[in-house]
Parts: C-alpha cells; sequence; structure tokens
C-alpha cells in the first residue's frame, strides 16, 4: 500500500458515500490519500478495470430490466467512482459540486434548458465550464 492515509475518528458518524467507501478503504487497507496526486499506471489501470467491470454488470442488469439489480449495480459503480477517487487523493464531493455548478449554468436566459431530441442537456449561452483544475488545486494538488 501507498501514499499517506487519512483516519476516520472513532465514532464520528458517516454521512456520504465518500466516507462510506473511505471507511472500506481504511478497513481493507486500501489507498486512500489525502491530497491529489498521480499514483502509478499498474494501479490507475487496475481503477479503470475494476470500473468497465462495473460499468459491464450495470449494462447486463439495465438490459435485464430488474431494477433492483440496477440500483445494486448503479450503487457499486459509485462505490469504485469514490474509491478511485480516495486513491488519487481527490475531494470528489467537491468536484461533483463544481461540476454541478457548471451544469446548473446550462440554464438559459429564461431558465430553461435546451434539450437535445434525445431529451440531453445542452450548454446554453450562459454556461460555465467547470473549474476542475482549481478545484483541486484548492485540495493540494500542484
Amino acid at each position: 500500500m501507498t501514499g499517506d492515509k487519512d483516519a476516520t475518528a472513532p465514532g464520528r458518524p458517516v454521512t456520504s458515500a465518500q466516507d462510506l467507501v473511505r471507511e472500506f478503504h481504511h478497513a481493507f487497507g486500501l489507498d486512500a490519500r489525502t491530497r491529489p496526486t498521480e499514483v502509478p499506471r499498474t494501479l490507475s489501470l487496475h481503477r479503470q478495470d475494476l470500473l468497465a467491470e462495473e460499468v459491464a454488470e450495470l449494462a447486463e442488469a439495465s438490459a435485464e430490466g430488474r431494477l433492483d439489480h440496477i440500483a445494486h449495480e448503479l450503487a457499486d459503480v459509485v462505490y469504485i467512482a469514490y474509491g478511485t477517487a480516495l486513491v488519487h487523493g481527490i475531494d470528489l464531493d467537491a468536484v461533483i459540486a463544481e461540476v454541478h455548478r457548471a451544469n446548473m449554468s446550462k440554464l438559459g436566459p429564461d431558465g430553461r434548458p435546451t434539450l437535445r431530441e434525445d431529451g440531453k442537456v445542452l450548454k446554453g449561452p450562459s454556461y460555465r465550464a467547470p473549474d476542475v483544475p482549481g478545484t483541486l488545486r484548492r485540495q493540494g494538488w500542484s
């Protein structure tokens, strides 16, 4: 195991997905860095493989159509994504908040979205891209 660890305080209520996955990483001796950093390529590729495996399982569950299986596989995808963020030392909640801010700026001046034919929300004239590098710098990335 490599990287610095952050401690989950005993008795501290675990309230976010990020906290739950951090607890898992600590309990099982997995990486959980405290600031954004590059990781060995082999570790990065391993995390990519885990995510691809979970996405494939989600696709199977979606094709099957059972809501309980879809929910389980969605949770597994999110769990692996949060774990990958911890391995890289990324506060994913902060990054998601910044992406959310950017996504909300897709609304047009009239407060309505522009939708593609299939329902995807498109960038409106007020769109401001997320500042992910700035978010990571605030987390200690250089």
